[in-house]
């Protein structure tokens, strides 16, 4: 497979755009060099590169990374509760909170809204899922939940992917109303979660470390919400209250340094997605969205 660019679509301006990546030339030696998959499987994937990356990131001389990802990135640090110069560490910069307001959360409660700003994937049958990858690479989603009733439960099911980029907001919410359960936590691996690694692998979803969470609700049923560890992020912190009622928009919690995921799973005949959404993931490509956008309509 070659290496190509990751092309993805501007919401707001329907311009198509090519991401700029941080540490692109390491992903591509990873994932696409036969050297680099050797050091995938024996060093990169394992939890330790990882912890000690993570450590350093809690250290007081990681502030010296903020500015430069700021510049990089174009982060809009108007919209940050802190000024730069009250973060500590770059991870207490990398998971900052944003200002009340910096984010509309559409309040229909028809309207399914984005847990996170990102970039996103979605299918109206996760069965759709294989026609868009490698051939026997596909989203098992008994491998997923380690769990065979929630496996048939959401057969044929609408999935949902938010990848979180480095440089976005690292939090993530509620995309809608109702009552929320214990996170579940599987252990795994920490691949990348980049759209270099998933065009390799889309298993890595199934694979890496990840929680997941059950939100039931009057419009959408129960939806799975699931977090994805990745290279570099060993953290995944929930921050809300089990067996509570929520509402849309409140955080449920955040990531520690690097780039994630966020996968929403909703049962059969749940939810109609926006058609420029369901259009571009037809077409292969991300829609960049927002935190509290209106992702798709309950039936």
């Amino acid at each position: 497979m070659n290496f190509k660019p990751i092309e993805f679509i501007d919401r707001k301006t329907g311009e198509k755009k090519i991401e700029k990546v941080p540490g692109e030339n390491f992903l591509k030696f990873l994932y696409y060099n036969p050297l680099g998959e050797l050091s995938l499987e024996a060093i990169v994937k394992r939890k330790f590169l990882t912890a000690f990356y993570g450590k350093q990131m809690d250290k007081e001389k990681s502030i010296n990374k903020i500015q430069s990802l700021i510049d990089e990135a174009g982060i809009n640090m108007e919209e940050s509760k802190k000024k730069k110069s009250e973060f500590k560490t770059f991870n207490e910069f990398f998971i900052r909170e944003l200002k009340n307001g910096a984010r509309t959360i559409d309040e229909n409660e028809n309207h399914l809204v984005s847990p996170a700003d990102g970039k996103i994937f979605a299918y109206k049958n996760i069965d759709e899922v294989s026609n868009f990858f490698i051939k026997g690479e596909e989203f098992n989603l008994e491998d997923f939940f380690k769990d065979k009733i929630l496996a048939e439960k959401y057969k044929e099911g609408t999935l949902i992917i938010i990848r979180l980029a480095p440089v976005d907001y690292h939090r993530f919410h509620f995309p809608t109303s109702g009552i929320i359960n214990e996170s579940k936590k599987i252990q795994g691996y920490y691949y990348s979660v980049s759209t270099y690694a998933i065009r390799k692998n889309f298993r890595i979803y199934c694979e890496n470390k990840r929680e997941y969470s059950i939100l039931k609700t009057n419009k959408f049923g129960d939806i799975i919400i699931a977090e994805i560890a990745a290279t570099m992020v060993g953290g995944i912190k929930q921050t809300y209250r089990k067996n509570t009622e929520i509402k849309k928009g409140e955080e449920k919690g955040y990531f520690f340094f690097g780039g994630s995921t966020t996968i929403l799973l909703l049962e059969k005949g749940k939810i109609v997605l926006d058609n420029d959404i369901l259009e571009n993931s037809q077409n292969s490509l991300e829609t960049r969205v927002l935190m509290g956008e209106k992702i798709g309509v309950s039936i």
